[in-house]
């Protein structure tokens, strides 16, 4: 595949996670800080998103199993995954924690237990899109 065509793979990639709502402008800002001296900051940012954010996965998936539910301790390990998602302009992820967060809020533990899914599901399908995104980009832009 010539370097033209991937480059409009990525391009077209790219606009997609837009359109779809994967992304927000938050996204964009971080490609505005990347530059020749970091020409990785924005792949090594998200990939510093994700070892964060599996901690608070597995953190938040002990404390929906402890009984009875701390919906306090649930809301607090919530507040920082979407803080996390903002930072990198995860929308849907963000969108997720917000529900969960009002679940909390409420005391429902079985919203809490669904959202949490959904959160986990759009967390891994962003990372599954952006993991090929980088390396299209990667193989569209050689160093």
């Amino acid at each position: 595949m010539d370097r033209s065509h991937l480059q409009r793979q990525v391009a077209y990639m790219r606009r997609s996670f837009f359109d779809q709502g994967y992304l927000d402008e938050q996204f964009i800002q971080l490609e505005d800080l990347q530059d020749d001296t970091n020409p990785n900051f924005v792949e090594e940012t998200v990939r510093l998103f994700y070892s964060n954010s599996t901690r608070l996965i597995r953190n938040i998936e002990q404390a929906l199993g402890e009984y009875p539910l701390d919906f306090g301790k649930l809301d607090d390990y919530m507040h920082h995954f979407k803080g996390s998602s903002s930072s990198i302009g995860a929308r849907k992820v963000k969108i997720e924690c917000t529900r969960f967060r009002e679940y909390c809020e409420s005391g429902n533990a079985e919203g809490c237990i669904r959202s949490f899914q959904q959160v986990k599901q759009e967390h891994a399908t962003l990372r599954k899109n952006l993991e090929t995104y980088f390396q299209l980009a990667r193989q569209a832009h050689p160093a």
